[in-house]
């Protein structure tokens, strides 16, 4: 087995955990910020990790084949990546915000921002 496998794999696992991680936020954390917190973090970066796998073994195939089809591969990989990073931190903003103007308020919060900018909270 080669470095490059290891290094794959050594992605593949971190990308596991951090998966793994976000799925207990979403069952653990007591409110919806926290839980969208957790998972939104640790989903994102596990998924980059995943892609940096994907785009290491196709690398290495189009070093070793030299079939472009490998490269397109990296390539839709990282659109890929680009499209989730912009779109995860914004979905959950959408949600969290959402949630709050519907009346559901953060979990042992000692101090509301939000609320205090909308001009419901205590002057």
């Amino acid at each position: 087995m080669s470095w490059v496998n290891y290094l794959i794999y050594a992605f593949l696992t971190v990308s596991l955990t951090f998966n793994l991680l976000g799925s207990i936020a979403l069952h653990r954390f007591p409110d919806v910020y926290t839980r969208l917190h957790g998972a939104t973090k640790c989903t994102t970066f596990g998924t980059i990790f995943a892609v940096f796998a994907v785009a290491t073994h196709a690398l290495y195939q189009l070093h070793v084949t030299g079939d472009a089809k490998y490269l397109q591969m990296t390539l839709h990989s990282f659109v890929a990546l680009i499209a989730l990073l912009l779109t995860n931190p914004v979905g959950a903003h959408a949600i969290a915000k959402a949630a709050h103007l519907s009346g559901y308020k953060p979990a042992k919060a000692v101090i509301d921002a939000y609320e205090e900018k909308l001009g419901g909270g205590k002057e």
